[in-house]
């Protein structure tokens, strides 16, 4: 497997946090009808947001990020490490890897959003799918800086024990045994929003994507460049073939 390109490379990349994504090729109809939702593209190609088939305040969050599922969720990198060496470790991950068929997808309301995810949880397609997110976070640990105690006293609120058990660990809580396979499309939904209507919009117009087979040949990084600069999206970096 091969690490996701973009339109960035090594020498130009400021990195504030970076993010192994599984995301779809940039050719793929998947990663086109992603971004027409969200009314960016992350890969560098510009959409206007009345491509999208709801209102820009859904999706103005999630666009930020640009399409994607999380494998190893955004960190900071440790002193001493730089984008380079980023993405040396990270194609050295992928050229372990093998492409694999993904599970079915579908529109689902995930706690207050709208997100794809699996079908069915228990689908067998799942278990290359679960290793191949706990290898990102194994293997490409050794390259985060660990979050600060302000950080960790923001995020424990809510979390279970296994939650904060992995935060404490990994530096996030939704990772590993936590880990859920998502797509987000929307912001927190509120009742004002008719979920159901959303819901429903969102199917209707990912139906055409989601009836065709999706394999996972590669892995992605996604790069915030700086504080505050997350609005504008979190870009790929080229990254070539591992």
């Amino acid at each position: 497997m091969a690490s996701g390109v973009g339109p960035y490379t090594c020498s130009t990349m400021q990195i504030h946090r970076i993010a192994v994504f599984f995301a779809p090729a940039f050719d793929q109809p998947l990663w086109h009808s992603g971004s027409r939702w969200l009314g960016r593209d992350a890969g560098g190609e510009l959409f206007a947001h009345d491509a999208s088939p709801v209102d820009e305040s859904l999706t103005r969050a999630p666009a930020r990020y640009g399409f994607h599922a999380t494998l190893k969720p955004p960190f900071r990198l440790r002193a001493g490490i730089d984008a380079s060496t980023v993405l040396a470790q990270t194609q050295a991950l992928a050229a372990t890897l093998k492409p694999f068929v993904m599970p079915a997808l579908s529109v689902q309301r995930l706690d207050d959003f709208i997100a794809l995810q699996p079908a069915n949880a228990q689908d067998a397609a799942m278990a290359p799918l679960t290793a191949l997110a706990a290898a990102a976070v194994r293997e490409l640990d050794e390259l985060r800086a660990p979050p600060d105690a302000q950080e960790l006293n923001a995020r424990r609120a809510g979390l279970n024990t296994a939650q904060t058990e992995m935060l404490e660990r990994w530096g996030y809580p939704f990772v590993l045994d936590t880990w859920r396979f998502h797509m987000t499309l929307t912001r927190r939904l509120q009742a004002a929003d008719d979920p159901a209507a959303v819901l429903a919009r969102a199917e209707r117009f990912f139906a055409p994507v989601l009836a065709l087979p999706l394999r996972c040949d590669d892995i992605c990084l996604f790069v915030e460049p700086a504080p505050g600069a997350a609005r504008a999206g979190w870009p790929a970096f080229t990254a070539p073939a591992g």
